[in-house]
């Protein structure tokens, strides 16, 4: 019979490596993608009253945004911490488990039926265990998914309410993102780009008016 409880590779992938930021600027592009769609059809009506040489056009780089903006590094902190100790525990419980598993394999020749079933039964109560752990902490609607849903909702909110409020300011007509990894603009001159405005923005409180 074979029993395994490993920890799988790259467990906490998903929240590590910069993934809050990843989540925060996929949603704001999802709502710049739909202006720049309008933009697009915009240009295209032969009867718009508009021409593409009277709008006023700017970008902002989201990642750099969210990078630099100290709620949502905080809130990654929060993350990190939360995650590596849940972490610690599962590590703790798949060692527990391995070593008990290695003693279970040294005896087994030794022990008849009924010990071998109540040894094995209380190896898969104790994988189990660390399996129902797993899930409730880092599932998709386990706590860390909870938590990074509850910081992160404000502060998209917030990044999105900025980057408004600067178009407004600038009397932009449309504000799209142009980022590493994902390219809503493919090309933009340097004095359309917006970015350190948004971020200073955010740092002083998002004032309409700062």
């Amino acid at each position: 019979m074979e029993i395994s409880f490993s920890i799988r590779p790259g467990l906490l992938t998903g929240f590590t490596g910069g993934r809050i930021y990843s989540q925060l600027y996929e949603e704001i592009v999802k709502r710049l993608a739909a202006i720049l769609s309008l933009f697009i059809l915009t240009l295209a009506a032969p009867s718009s009253g508009l021409r593409a040489q009277g709008l006023k056009i700017g970008f902002v780089n989201s990642a750099k945004v969210l990078q630099e903006f100290p709620e949502a590094m905080e809130a990654q902190q929060k993350l990190d911490a939360m995650g590596k100790g849940w972490q610690g525990q599962l590590e703790q419980m798949d060692k527990e488990f391995q070593a008990k598993y290695a003693e279970f394999q040294k005896k087994e020749a030794l022990l008849n039926d009924q010990e071998k079933r109540t040894q094995r039964d209380d190896l898969l109560q104790l994988q189990q265990k660390g399996l129902a752990f797993r899930q409730e902490k880092f599932g998709n609607e386990g706590e860390l998914a909870i938590a990074t849903d509850s910081l992160l909702r404000p502060i998209k909110q917030k990044v999105m309410k900025v980057i408004e409020a600067v178009a407004k300011d600038q009397k932009l007509n449309f504000m799209f993102d142009r980022n590493e990894q994902i390219l809503v603009l493919l090309y933009g001159e340097q004095k359309y780009d917006y970015t350190n405005l948004v971020i200073d923005r955010l740092k002083r409180g998002g004032s309409a008016n700062k």
